[in-house]
C-alpha cells in the first residue's frame, strides 16, 4: 500500500509587507509548526493602542494540530505576542535559546500565564516535533542566542534565516559565524528558503558590533566632565556590556533606567551574559548621590516610545533630571515610522541644555541585519530550489526577490507573500492557495480591542463627537423638542445645531410607532442621519452619540 501523500505549505500570518509581528506557520498534512510570534509598535493612526499583534484566528481554528512553536530569537517582533497566543491556545511547547526563553518566561509571569511549556535549546540541537525535525543554527544578530532554522519535512528542508548578519569578529557571548554550517545545509539540498529582507537596500556588508564600542570609548574619553546617558535597545545585551565595560574603565557608576532595561539587564547579570563589578551598579534613584561626571545611565527610549525613560527625561517627568552639561547618546537607528517621535525627544533634550549625539551625527549603532552582499552570500550557500523573502516591507521583499533571481533562482520559483497567504510547495512550483483569515489585533490596557473600536477612535480623533440627549415618553411615544446638543472637536453654529435636532426628529418620525419603542433602533438611525448631514454641512463626519432619557411627563402639558 502506498503511503498517503500530505501537502506541504507555508502560511504567513505576520511579518511580510511589514517590519514586525512575525508569525509563520509551516503545515504538513494537518500538522502545524509555528515559527516566531511577535508584536509591533502602535502607530499614530492606532490611538490608545499599546501593542499590535497578529490575528490568531487560523491557529485557534486548528489548535489541535499545532505541534510546537520555535523561536529564532528574543526580540519583541518575534516573541512579543506569545502571552496572547497562550491565552487563546495553552500548552504549546516552545523552543528557543536560553535568553529568548528567559525573556518569554518574564512576559508570561507579567501576564499571569502559567500554561507554557518552555524548552531551552542551543546551537546544533535538533528537536523532533511531529513530522518536522528542527535544527537550530547559530547566527549573529543584535541579540544573544539568535538562530536560523533548518526544518526537515517529509518533502525536503525549509531553511528560515531568522534575523542575521555575517559577523566574523563578534563580541561578548556571541560566536563568529560558521559559514561551513550553512554550506553543509545547502549541500543537503534545500527545498525552500525564507530569507529576511530588512537591509536589502543597503549595499556592502554590516559593520561589526566592535565598531560601536570603539566609537563609544572615544566619546567617553573626550567627555570626562559630563554625565553620560546612553539610550539603546534593552535586548542588545552585548551593546550594554560594552557600555558597562567602558563606563567602569572611566571610573563611572552605572545605573539602568526604564523597566525593560532594568528587567533584561538583571536577568542577563544573573545568567552571566553581562559581567560587571556589582559595586559599580547603582539604583537610578541614587545616582544623584554621586558626582555627575562619574556616572553613566543606560536607558530605554531610543525609539521615542511614549512612556519610556528617555521620553520622560526629555519631558521633565522622570526621576533623572536632565541638565546643562549632560551628554545624551542615542545608540540605535530609527525603526521606520518612529522618526518623528525620536526627533521630538532630541529637540526636547536640547531645550533642557543637554548635548545629544545620534545616528546622523556619529557612528553610534550598527545593524543586526544583513546587508546586500551578506544576503547574496546566504543565498549562494543555501542554494534553495524555491525562495520566499520575508521580514520586510513590500519594497524590501521585491528587491530581495530580484536579488535571488539575479543569483540564478528562476522567477517562477520565487513568490512574494502577503499576510494571509498560504503557499503550497509542490514538486515543480509554488502554488498560492485560498488566503486564510489573518491581519492585526490591537491591545490596550484593558485587553484586545476590535478594528471597529480603532476606527471609532480614529474618527473621534479626526472628526470630533456630537452627543445628543433626547427625552422620550415611551408610553405616549413622543419625543420632546428639548434636545440637548454637546459637541467636542467640531464647531457647530446655531444653524448646524438646528439641523442636528431636525434630523433627530426625522429619525424618530421614521420609526414604526405601532410597535413598542425600540431605543437601539432609534439611536442607530439618528446617529446615521446626523453624521451624514454633518458631513455635507461641515465636511467632517463626527461620531454621533444619541442618548435616550426616559421621561414620562407630558411634554405639551
Amino acid at each position: 500500500m502506498s503511503k498517503k501523500y500530505n501537502p506541504l505549505s507555508v502560511l504567513f500570518l505576520g511579518g511580510v509587507g511589514e517590519i514586525g509581528k512575525n508569525l509563520t506557520a509551516i503545515k504538513y498534512g494537518e500538522e502545524i509548526l509555528i515559527v516566531d510570534c511577535g508584536s509591533t509598535f502602535p502607530s499614530p493612526d492606532t490611538p490608545g493602542v499599546d501593542l499590535i499583534i497578529p490575528d490568531f484566528s487560523y491557529l485557534k481554528e486548528h489548535k489541535d494540530n499545532i505541534v510546537g512553536l520555535v523561536i529564532t530569537h528574543g526580540h519583541e517582533d518575534h516573541i512579543g505576542s506569545i502571552p496572547y497566543l497562550l491565552q487563546e491556545i495553552p500548552n504549546i511547547p516552545i523552543y528557543g535559546s536560553d535568553l529568548a526563553i528567559a525573556l518569554i518566561n518574564h512576559k508570561l509571569v507579567e501576564k499571569k500565564v502559567n500554561t507554557a511549556k518552555l524548552n531551552v535549546v542551543k546551537a546544533e540541537d535538533k528537536v523532533k516535533l511531529g513530522s518536522f525535525t528542527v535544527e537550530f543554527v547559530q547566527v549573529a544578530h543584535s541579540i544573544i542566542g539568535a538562530f536560523a532554522l533548518a526544518i526537515t519535512t517529509p518533502h525536503g528542508i525549509i531553511f528560515h534565516t531568522g534575523d542575521f548578519k555575517i559577523d566574523y569578529t563578534p563580541i561578548g557571548n556571541s560566536k563568529p559565524v560558521d559559514i561551513s554550517t550553512f554550506a553543509k545545509i545547502g549541500n543537503r539540498g534545500v527545498l525552500l528558503m525564507l530569507g529576511e529582507s530588512t537591509n536589502v537596500e543597503k549595499p556592502g556588508t554590516t559593520i561589526s558590533e566592535k565598531h560601536v564600542g570603539k566609537t563609544l570609548d572615544k566619546i567617553f574619553m573626550a567627555n570626562p566632565d559630563k554625565r553620560i546617558i546612553i539610550s539603546t535597545f534593552a535586548s542588545n545585551v552585548n551593546r550594554v556590556q560594552q557600555i558597562i565595560k567602558i563606563a567602569e574603565k572611566s571610573g563611572r557608576k552605572v545605573a539602568f533606567s526604564g523597566r525593560s532595561m532594568i528587567n533584561i539587564c538583571e536577568m542577563a547579570l544573573d545568567m552571566g551574559l553581562i559581567k560587571m563589578d556589582r559595586e559599580n551598579l547603582v539604583e537610578v534613584e541614587h545616582i544623584k548621590d554621586y558626582p555627575r561626571e562619574k556616572t553613566c545611565i543606560i536607558s530605554t527610549g531610543s525609539q521615542g516610545e511614549p512612556m519610556s525613560a528617555l521620553t520622560r527625561m526629555a519631558n521633565g517627568m522622570d526621576k533623572v533630571v536632565v541638565q546643562d552639561g549632560d551628554l545624551i547618546i542615542l545608540s540605535s537607528s530609527a525603526i521606520p515610522g518612529n522618526e518623528k517621535a525620536i526627533y521630538t525627544i532630541i529637540n526636547n533634550l536640547y531645550k533642557r541644555g543637554a548635548k545629544v549625539m545620534y545616528g546622523s551625527l556619529e557612528e553610534l549603532h550598527v545593524s543586526g541585519h544583513a546587508c546586500r552582499e551578506e544576503l547574496k552570500m546566504m543565498l549562494s550557500l543555501i542554494r534553495p530550489k524555491f525562495f520566499i523573502p520575508v521580514h520586510g516591507e513590500y519594497r524590501h521583499l521585491k528587491q530581495h526577490a530580484k536579488l535571488a533571481q539575479d543569483l540564478g533562482i528562476p522567477e517562477s520559483h520565487i513568490e512574494i507573500a502577503e499576510i494571509g497567504d498560504e503557499i503550497e510547495i509542490k514538486t515543480k512550483k509554488l502554488q498560492r492557495l485560498e488566503p486564510v483569515q489573518a491581519g492585526a489585533m490591537y491591545v490596550d490596557g484593558f485587553g484586545k480591542i476590535s478594528h471597529d473600536q480603532i476606527k471609532e477612535r480614529r474618527q473621534l480623533s479626526n472628526e470630533g463627537v456630537i452627543v445628543c440627549v433626547c427625552r422620550v415618553n415611551k408610553t405616549t411615544k413622543m419625543l420632546s423638542d428639548n434636545i440637548q446638543i454637546e459637541a467636542r472637536g467640531i464647531e457647530l453654529r446655531e444653524e448646524d445645531i438646528a439641523e442636528v435636532k431636525m434630523y433627530i426628529m426625522k429619525a424618530f418620525s421614521s420609526m414604526d410607532l405601532e410597535k413598542p419603542f425600540n431605543e437601539k433602533e432609534f439611536e442607530k438611525s439618528a446617529a446615521k442621519k446626523v453624521a451624514n448631514r454633518m458631513a455635507k454641512l461641515t465636511t467632517q463626519k463626527p461620531v454621533v452619540i444619541p442618548i435616550v432619557i426616559e421621561d414620562n411627563s407630558d411634554f405639551y402639558e
